[in-house]
């Protein structure tokens, strides 16, 4: 494990209630863990209480479990975990998402129909062809209770022999919190898709 963490490494953490997501930097890797500096005050972050936490890598998305042994300040000092795995080589964890949703900007909305999704971004279909210059919202359904909104900004279009459109775009979020919840769900689905 020693070996895929590095001193200046980005890391999101995610305690068990999301809304207490934090990132920060790796400052020390040490045999017993590594010390991580928040960006954040650490609030709903408990000593020895279990978190997720998620960092690029040259081999892909790394995810772990493990906790904070102590808390000085916004200075967390993280023991190594368990096990680990890598839950993709892409920046952001993709995963099927089929829903029927709504495209909006101030003046028009497009019924789409989604077909995966990541933090980065969305592809879906639609029977009616968007402006690629606008930028639109759209909110995500990822569970009963939780939705995210966000910027949804079009890359590329396809149009399909059906006459459908096949679009894929990025995200971009007003709230850095809508894309840590993101990464959370989509890694933690792309598991349970696994370990079906």
């Amino acid at each position: 494990m020693r070996e895929l963490l590095e001193k200046g490494q980005k890391v999101i953490m995610v305690p068990a209630d999301f809304k207490f997501a934090n990132k920060g930097t790796i400052t020390e890797v040490t045999p017993q863990g590594f010390s991580l500096e928040l960006d954040y005050k650490p609030e709903g972050i408990l000593k020895s209480n279990y978190c997720e936490f998620y960092l690029d890598t040259a081999h892909g998305t790394l995810y772990f479990d493990s906790y904070a042994k102590s808390i000085d300040g916004n200075t967390l000092l993280i023991a190594n975990p368990a096990k680990h795995k890598f839950l993709q080589r892409r920046r952001y964890t993709r995963i099927k998402f089929v829903h029927d949703i709504e495209l909006f900007t101030d003046s028009v909305n497009h019924k789409i129909t989604t077909l995966d999704i990541s933090a980065g971004g969305m592809k879906f279909r639609t029977q009616e062809n968007i402006n690629i210059e606008d930028e639109y919202r759209v909110t995500l359904p990822l569970t009963a209770e939780m939705n995210v909104t966000c910027k949804y900004l079009p890359i590329r279009i396809e149009k399909g022999e059906d006459g459908q459109y096949t679009h894929s775009g990025r995200f971009a979020f007003f709230d850095n919190k809508d894309k840590m919840t993101l990464i959370q769900y989509c890694a933690k689905r792309s598991i349970e898709i696994k370990n079906k």
